[in-house]
């Protein structure tokens, strides 16, 4: 029976060994991690997905077990094609490579449609994170609102559940090291792996590469991202070291997309070095455009309401790491505080709470003076309007730099309350160029290399400078999909 292999063993990759699955074929899966580490990034995700949807309707298919209580008090509105095209484009300045993009629309709510019906996985609203009550009804905004049942945790298992359930066998501490190639028609036949007792190759018909970013290697991140990089933390795993894309590169694949920049977040100043499974994705703080962003010195560098938050928390931590020391710190009041996302009441959180600025920006470690007149401008600068969370509301701030284009309330309700932040590495954007319609590999002269494909992190030229959230698990299973049916058909073929 003609045999694919998967490397790794996060969202993309189980989506491609299930999707070859069902297909004549042997699929093996190999997970660097062992079992208690599985998963690579995905587990550490909020388990949202990205996809168009016209409406309630679409919503529906995906969750029919919504009650007609539950449908009474929310608006999920729509989402449609034209919509994520463009969201796509314009948060990577128009750099996104046009045919993922349009497979990546086109294919995406067909895959999660796909991944319920067939693999069971199950999905849910997105009702702490991406809605506001107005008007009593709870509003749902920016696009994604789903997530899996469980969040990234629960999206992990229900696919090691379902691979299992396929029969696909899962090879744990596994590490791949290169590839192997038939010199006489530069087909990839094999893969080198390091296990606890040997090294040796395992041999396959096609190879589907799924093993993450760079972004947990020091050295890479360093070369690639730039100086300071060896500083920022790490959200997910600890295990994408970038092992895949250098062993594709080596036998002439092709880098791709923007090798200098990743998604990077506002992460807790003290979490640690890489992921905590326990805690998972809760050191974001992503409630900023509800408040104020500060450094050491007091002063504001970003504009906290230049967009929905899905659109801006991948580019403002990088910002983060370019302040004094690497830290900022998000402020907030009375009028705010009830709307902030739960990642804000965990015990693990770098914190103060003040009767007065003074007061807050001393328990925080931020330079009082400077604090105190930024505070002072910005709430000169505060126009009035109709605050509105769920909408663009263009209460804005007016004579300052940089503005604050929406939601701009001042911050002079007691008592304050503040969190310390550092930058939290989540995947870095460089990687491999494939074919977007069959994931393949291509090479340095835009040729296919004969069966690699690859699907996930290490795939380049879907995201520049920025992302939009909840893109990354939904092109992984979208890519994943394609590169599993494709690897299939064409060894079966």
């Amino acid at each position: 029976m003609p045999k694919v292999v998967v490397v790794g063993a996060g969202n993309a990759a189980l989506c491609a060994a299930l999707a070859a699955s069902e297909h004549n074929v042997e699929v093996t899966v190999l997970e660097k991690a062992d079992q208690g580490e599985r998963g690579g990034n995905t587990f550490f995700t909020g388990g949202g997905f990205r996809f168009p949807y016209n409406g309630i309707e679409d919503i529906l298919e995906l969750m029919p077990d919504l009650s007609d209580e539950e449908l009474a008090k929310i608006e999920v509105g729509s989402y449609p094609e034209s919509a994520m095209r463009s969201d796509l484009f314009r948060v990577t300045e128009g750099q996104a490579d046009d045919g993922m993009v349009e497979h990546l629309v086109r294919n995406a709510y067909d895959t999660v449609k796909w991944m319920r019906d067939r693999h069971n996985q199950r999905w849910v609203l997105m009702y702490g994170r991406q809605a506001y009550e107005v008007d009593g009804k709870l509003k749902f905004w920016g696009g994604m609102i789903t997530e899996a049942v469980g969040g990234g945790e629960g999206l992990s298992d229900r696919l090691f559940s379902a691979t299992e359930e396929a029969g696909i066998e899962i090879q744990y501490g596994c590490r791949a090291l290169g590839l192997v190639v038939n010199e006489q028609n530069n087909a990839v036949i094999g893969v080198k792996v390091k296990t606890r007792e040997s090294t040796e190759v395992i041999a396959a018909d096609a190879i589907i590469l799924a093993a993450g970013g760079f972004e947990s290697n020091v050295e890479m991140r360093t070369r690639y991202l730039g100086a300071g990089w060896e500083f920022a933390k790490v959200r997910g795993t600890r295990h994408n070291m970038g092992d895949m894309i250098r062993a594709a590169i080596d036998i002439g694949a092709q880098p791709y997309g923007h090798w200098s920049s990743g998604h990077a977040v506002a992460w807790d100043l003290n979490a640690p070095p890489t992921g905590n499974r326990r805690i998972g994705d809760l050191y974001q703080k992503h409630s900023y455009p509800l408040g104020m962003i500060v450094n050491v010195n007091g002063e504001r560098f970003v504009d906290e309401g230049a967009d929905f938050r899905n659109y801006t928390y991948a580019k403002y931590g990088r910002e983060i790491l370019k302040q004094p020391l690497g830290v900022a710190f998000q402020l907030f009041d009375q009028q705010t505080i009830s709307m902030l996302r739960d990642e804000y009441r965990i015990r693990e959180i770098t914190k103060a709470e003040a009767n007065t600025i003074e007061e807050l920006a001393d328990a925080l470690g931020i330079d009082i003076g400077g604090l105190k007149q930024t505070v002072e401008q910005f709430n000169s600068a505060c126009q009035s309007g109709n605050y509105n969370p769920a909408i663009l509301d263009g209460v804005k701030t007016e004579g300052i730099e940089p503005p604050k284009s929406n939601w701009a309330l001042p911050l002079n309700q007691p008592p304050y309350f503040g969190v310390a932040v550092t930058t939290g590495l989540t995947f870095t954007f460089g990687g491999l160029k494939i074919n977007p319609k069959t994931a393949q590999v291509l090479d340095t002269d835009d040729l296919p290399i004969k069966g690699l494909y690859a699907t996930g992190e290490l795939v380049g030229g879907l995201f520049f400078h920025n992302y939009a959230g909840g893109t990354g698990l939904m092109s992984g299973a979208v890519f994943g999909r394609t590169a599993g049916d494709n690897a299939a058909q064409t060894v079966v073929s």
